[in-house]
């Protein structure tokens, strides 16, 4: 390979010129270095060159630009993050700047140039602050306050002083970064405090501060919708208490608060003045405040009060065509955000009465606008159907049911207006959902549908009918033999898709529908095998996974799914296939690309483009977009990744363990069992403490201890019992952890599961487990069989089964003494159990046998009496002996017992001698 070729050289010959002083020649160097670069490592450490290159050139947002994106492959890197930082602060974006600075700190305290940064920013915050009220010492205290970072002691000082009146000042300063401050000012008086929280609400009134999410700066939107949900949390968090602290004792109940909060986000969502960021901001609010949290919680009156109150006006959003002048501004998100808010509000309701009237609802606003004259409002009605169809479908399918509907989309499909093109192609390929509809579209729609993709100018339009070619294309799943197109078609489409995919000229939302179109088509194994070979293609596809558009997550993780084959087929009983085949019945068929070697292949490509950091910057995504289904097909890939033990090591070195761990308590059902399912196989092979750091690893132990049901599958319990063993034999911090979460009982039930390898597992779970007090306990409760099955496992053919149970007595005999006793009388062949043991040819049952028998001995004399009136002596007496397959801690251990037979008199001194090669001197 050239040094042309070679990016390490190409990376070296820019470190050379940057210090050399010729920044623009390093800057060409890095950049060649990156379209040659393989791997994510790599590509951050350009990526971090190439933002030091942009300082001294002083181009602030391409080094900013660079520093992210070296930051989205590895958060830690503190070089990056101090580039970054220095680029927000000559952008004068202080307050970004100062959260990067301080994280620097934190990573490298002794760090000086952090700290002189640190020092420069918060002068530069505080000289802003004074340009509002050079007059005011407490506006330059509460600064003060806010740069120490702000303790309860210096909210509560803020609070009695009249501090929310200077507040609600800078509010309404035009400076952002004063905006940014007193806004984080405000989270820390409201954080966890329901009294503080009610009174700043009723002092500042929520229509200044949806002003202020409103106002237009993504970065204020943020700060504000922040705000109002730690508010929010605030105040139900009071409502659930049950005993008030003496503050909130006199205050009335917040719901009065809460309501009024929830109608001031509803009242946003039509209104004209509000940004698209701040508009997302309150469909977000409204997606996390509304439902109830658990189904199990018979009270859902919020979220039909927010559907008498404010369904229209959800609706309205929905059916907003920004192409026409009139509506409100919406970003890329906008719509998809409504889908998530419609669906959950619908998904919360209970019984068909509530869910009939959801459908008037929603019927009667389409109709009140697809029943006026004029083509602007029949199309806001098919884009309203658009968004209904992603969201609750149910309501979209009823809706699209209405007389005239669907003839008008596929008449609008053939304007020579591009807008009600789109629209209508949108709406046709959302309709296209259920097998019923896709037949009528496939006799009506799709010639239509390959006119517009091959004789349209405008690329918008030919990407969106060829994504309803593709999800026709795919309408027989990946069943091999029910295929709608002719052979090949499939193939051509997904070309096409991916070569829109990989064109950075087009418009993100264009490329976003190209994704769209191969999770559909990547049903087919040939397609999928295609894709994962075009690594140029793969990159594109995450790079848009880590964007702005948070659209594309759940086509990113469709296709993905597809890809790694890590959806669920139920595998038909080849009984019943031959009785199809004899009937004449259709018989699903599995293409031969998609056995288990070739999944194994396209798994190994995936790996190598970078598909884990794309995985974890899409559950990092704070966006209504990451809706469950989402969650779940990410969950599903990890778990399709981590099969391999040798490519555990690669999914948690790039973040894949710390992402799996909201992934298994925030998920749908089944997203929470795969995504705990992958923890246990990581937590199995990796070194826990490696895998999940600091307190991490305590958050590993619910996922785990969730596996130990019955409506999983015994692999998922085998895995979580030995991922929980290897757990349990970290620290007594995590066995109570363990205990805590209930798992000692569902760990003794599979103890007595009839496969070999889940009981085996259990009982070597119980043998860490054991190392805890409380559990010793359990095995001294009278009345109990816990101690009889030990014993007993202890005599069992299965090796593994017997070392673990045989080991759980070895440590319970040593830490309780008074147990010895009782083995006894757990079954009348314990001592023939003991003696094989110590019989064993397995070094490891005869050192665990030889440290029972000690305990048993200095426990109590009779028991000695026992143990040496049978044929135990003399197996004591020969292993104390040594020689060979002997080793010295079994013969030791032997050694003590006869020594201590002597010791008790039951035989002689001499006895010992010859027996025991010396005993007692």
């Amino acid at each position: 390979m050239s040094v042309l070729q070679d990016p390490a050289a190409l990376r070296e010959e820019g470190n050379s010129l940057f210090k050399a002083g010729d920044i623009e020649g390093a800057v060409c160097c890095y950049t060649k270095a990156l379209k040659l670069s393989d791997t994510q490592a790599e590509r951050a450490v350009l990526h971090r060159n190439r933002s030091a290159c942009y300082l001294k050139l002083e181009e602030y947002s391409k080094a900013e630009a660079d520093a992210s994106k070296a930051l989205d492959t590895d958060p830690g890197d503190v070089k990056a993050r101090f580039r970054r930082a220095q680029a927000f602060q000559k952008q004068n974006r202080l307050d970004q700047a100062f959260l990067d600075a301080q994280r620097c700190a934190q990573l490298e305290p002794n760090n000086k140039a952090f700290q002189d940064l640190l020092r420069q920013l918060g002068a530069q915050i505080q000289q802003k602050s004074a340009q509002l009220n050079s007059t005011d010492a407490r506006v330059q205290q509460m600064f003060s306050l806010l740069l120490d970072s702000l303790h309860e002691a210096g909210a509560e000082q803020i609070f009695r002083n009249d501090g929310v009146k200077l507040l609600q000042k800078l509010l309404q300063s035009k400076l952002e970064d004063v905006v940014l401050s007193a806004l984080r000012t405000l989270v820390g008086l409201c954080t966890g405090h329901q009294s503080r929280t009610m009174a700043i609400v009723n002092e500042l009134g929520m229509e200044q501060l949806c002003a202020v999410m409103g106002a237009g700066a993504s970065t204020v939107c943020l700060a504000a919708c922040h705000l109002l949900q730690v508010m929010f949390e605030a105040l139900t968090e009071g409502m659930k208490r049950e005993i008030r602290g003496k503050d909130e004792a006199i205050l009335p109940e917040p719901s009065k608060e809460l309501r009024s909060m929830l109608r001031h986000l509803l009242e946003m969502l039509p209104a004209a003045n509000v940004s698209g960021a701040g508009r997302d901001g309150a469909i977000n609010l409204l997606v996390k405040q509304v439902p109830r949290k658990s189904l199990k919680n018979p009270d859902n009156s919020l979220t039909l009060w927010v559907i008498d109150q404010g369904l229209t006006k959800i609706l309205q959003v929905a059916g907003t065509v920004p192409e026409l002048s009139d509506g409100p501004a919406l970003t890329d998100n906008t719509q998809m955000s409504c889908s998530v808010l419609l669906s959950k509000l619908y998904d919360d309701l209970n019984g068909d009465k509530e869910r009939e009237n959801f459908y008037k609802l929603c019927e009667e606003y389409v109709q009140q606008h697809f029943g006026r004259s004029g083509l602007d409002a029949k199309l806001r009605a098919i884009q309203t159907v658009s968004v209904l169809l992603q969201g609750p479908s149910d309501a979209g399918n009823r809706a699209l049911e209405m007389s005239g509907m669907m003839d008008a989309v596929i008449s609008l499909c053939a304007s020579e207006d591009v807008t009600h093109q789109q629209v209508a192609v949108e709406a046709l390929i959302h309709a296209a959902g259920k097998a019923k509809r896709a037949s009528f579209i496939t006799a009506n729609g799709v010639a239509l549908l390959k006119d517009l993709y091959k004789k349209s100018e405008n690329d918008r339009i030919r990407v969106r009918a060829l994504v309803g070619l593709c999800k026709l294309g795919s309408a027989g799943g990946t069943d091999f033999s029910m295929k709608q197109f002719a052979e090949g078609s499939t193939l051509r489409l997904s070309k096409q898709c991916r070569k829109w995919l990989r064109n950075e000229s087009l418009p993100p939302t264009s490329r976003r529908w190209s994704v769209e179109g191969l999770a559909y088509l990547t049903f087919d194994a040939d397609v999928k095998e295609d894709f994962v070979e075009d690594k140029e293609a793969l990159l594109a596809m995450f790079e848009l996974a880590k964007s702005e558009d948070k659209t594309v997550l759940f086509a990113v993780g469709s296709t993905l799914v597809n890809c790694t084959n890590s959806y669920d087929v139920e595998k038909p009983d080849p009984q019943m296939v031959e009785l199809a085949k004899y009937a004449k019945q259709h018989v699903p068929e599995e293409h031969p690309k998609d056995a288990p070697s070739y999944v194994e292949k396209r798994l190994s490509k995936l790996l190598e483009a970078g598909v884990v950091s794309a995985l974890v910057c899409m559950v990092k995504q704070e966006s209504p977009a990451l809706t469950d289904p989402c969650k779940e097909s990410i969950a599903r890939v990890f778990l399709a990744l981590v099969e391999r033990q040798e490519d555990r090591g690669t999914v948690v070195a790039q973040g894949g363990g710390k992402a799996l761990i909201p992934l298994a308590s925030d998920n749908s059902s089944v997203g929470k069992i795969k995504a705990a399912q992958a923890l246990a196989k990581i937590t199995i092979t990796s070194n826990p403490e490696i895998a999940f750091p600091g307190e991490r690893i305590y958050e590993v132990v619910r996922p785990l201890v969730s596996l130990l049901n019955l409506e999983c599958t015994l692999l998922q319990n085998f895995e979580a019992l030995m991922g929980l063993t290897n757990l349990a034999g970290i620290s007594e911090r995590l066995r109570q952890k363990i205990i805590k979460e209930k798992a000692v009982p569902k760990v003794e039930g599979y103890m007595f599961e009839e496969h070999d390898l889940v009981r085996a597992s259990a009982t070597e779970c119980m043998c860490n487990l054991i190392l805890s007090t409380e559990v010793q306990k359990l095995y001294l409760a009278t009345g109990s069989d816990r101690l009889k099955l030990l014993v007993l496992y202890s005599g069992e053919e299965d090796e593994r089964l017997r070392k673990a149970a045989a080991g759980t007595l070895a440590m319970l005999t040593a830490e309780q003494p008074e147990i010895c006793a009782r083995i006894p009388g757990t079954t009348t062949h314990w001592l023939e159990i003991l003696q094989a043991l110590l019989l064993s040819e397995i070094t490891d049952l005869r050192h665990r046998a030889v440290v029972i028998v000690h305990n048993m001995m200095q426990a109590d004399k009779s028991l000695a009496e026992t143990l040496m009136e049978s044929e135990a002596m003399e197996i004591l007496s020969v292993l104390a002996k040594g020689g060979e397959g002997t080793p010295d801690p079994v013969s030791k251990i032997a050694q003590n017992c006869l020594s201590k037979a002597v010791e008790y008199g039951i035989i002689k001194s001499s006895q010992g001698q010859e027996n025991g090669r010396g005993t007692e001197p």
